[in-house]
């Protein structure tokens, strides 16, 4: 079936079964790599996408409900005002071990500092605990959404 998605700005037609999750029609589709499968049952985060301006697990939405709803992916979020601050501090803290959730993790941080300007710790944990990292850079984590939120 033919299903426009608005993703990044831009429309794309694909020829795709209505079900298939958003995720792989960025992913297979469209080319757009940065976000990352990870566990394929919307719990750790890392394929986290905005719907509209909010934040998503991709792997369980499927395409046919996306309708006109603009996608936004981590290859675009840099060019919003709270995703380029996300991005600068991700940087600055050296956030990112093997990188592999980054691309949720950023998409998610992005998402609260838009609905949560000043967030607190309680804040950052509460809207962070579903993007998993194994990493364990929670500190800097929660320093780089704090520095974020005060460029």
């Amino acid at each position: 079936m033919k299903i426009t998605l608005h993703v990044n700005g831009h429309a794309h037609t694909i020829d795709a079964p209505g079900k298939m999750p958003l995720l792989w029609a960025l992913r297979d589709l469209l080319g757009l790599v940065g976000t990352k499968y990870g566990c394929g049952i919307g719990q750790c985060g890392s394929c986290t996408v905005h719907l509209d301006g909010k934040p998503v697990r991709s792997c369980m939405v499927t395409i046919d409900s996306v309708g006109k709803k603009a996608v936004t992916t981590i290859e675009a979020i840099g060019d919003t005002p709270n995703g380029a601050k996300v991005q600068a501090a991700w940087v600055d803290a050296k956030v990112a071990q093997c990188g592999y959730c980054q691309a949720g993790q950023i998409m998610t941080a992005t998402a609260l500092l838009n609905h949560t300007p000043h967030p607190t710790d309680a804040d950052i944990d509460a809207a962070m605990t579903g993007a998993i990292c194994r990493c364990g850079t929670h500190m800097r984590l929660r320093e780089a959404i704090k520095n974020a939120a005060k460029a």
